[in-house]
């Protein structure tokens, strides 16, 4: 059974930076493909990044692009979001999910499994 841990969640202010971190147990991490997603109160679960098993493809919702970095080290069995530049718009928790090899896209129901989220609040 595939668990995902996610954290790093915080409170900055705006400007400032995290680094998320997603660690996984239960499977072969080497053969899965990470995304992260972010829910803000009342609103849909949302696509933000997502990175292929061996690390060499990347994707970033248009938001977040040139603002946030995914990365992956294998060897810890840890995916890391890099976030700088943050916005009060990037509050809310966020979420890693796992898919065989390649992301599919950033749409949330296309992943069956999830770790429990971190919360992130961007205030001044």
């Amino acid at each position: 059974q595939l668990q995902l841990v996610e954290s790093g969640g915080g409170s900055v202010q705006p400007g400032g930076s995290l680094r998320l971190s997603c660690a996984a147990s239960g499977f072969t991490w080497g053969y899965f493909a990470i995304a992260w997603f972010r829910q803000a109160p009342g609103k849909e679960r949302d696509g933000v990044s997502c990175i292929n098993s061996r690390g060499g493809i990347t994707y970033y919702s248009d938001s977040v692009k040139g603002r946030f970095t995914i990365s992956r080290d294998n060897a810890k069995n840890t995916v890391y979001l890099q976030m700088n530049s943050l916005r009060p718009e990037d509050t809310g928790v966020y979420y890693c999910a796992a898919a065989f090899r390649n992301c599919l896209g950033l749409t949330p129901n296309k992943y069956n499994d999830w770790g429990q989220g971190t919360q992130v609040t961007v205030s001044s």
